[in-house]
């Protein structure tokens, strides 16, 4: 199986270069006026995932994230402490989170150039 989380957005350039420099994430394809949508992938190449943001041409998208609309990585100690230092080397202002769950696990949480927001956390998930 394979999962691709979408979403739209009005700010792609801005959207890829958050999740390249802060999160590490590659561009795993882009795409111009696919039926009236430009978009870009993004995610770690090989992962059984990827993050797909679209922008319809000649609209606007709704965007309206709540505090709680986020993306939750679970990261193993190397790559919490590399996404860790990427977070702090640019800058990108912590959040308290909404739900205090995350808090509580030692998580980071920030948001991305459009208000969502995206929780590092040191560990597996475990069911």
């Amino acid at each position: 199986m394979q999962i691709r989380f979408a979403r739209p957005t009005n700010n792609i350039p801005q959207l890829v270069t958050f999740y390249r420099k802060v999160l590490g994430w590659d561009v795993l394809a882009k795409f111009e006026d696919h039926d009236g949508f430009d978009g870009v992938i993004l995610g770690i190449a090989g992962a059984a995932w990827h993050v797909e943001f679209t922008a319809e041409r000649g609209k606007t998208a709704l965007v309206a994230p709540s505090p709680d609309d986020l993306i939750a990585l679970y990261l193993d100690d190397q790559e919490f402490a590399a996404s860790r230092d990427r977070v702090l080397a640019a800058g990108v202002p912590l959040l308290a989170s909404q739900n205090p769950y995350w808090d509580k696990r030692g998580a980071i949480t920030i948001a991305d150039p459009d208000g969502y927001r995206v929780v590092l956390v040191l560990g597996r998930w475990r069911s």
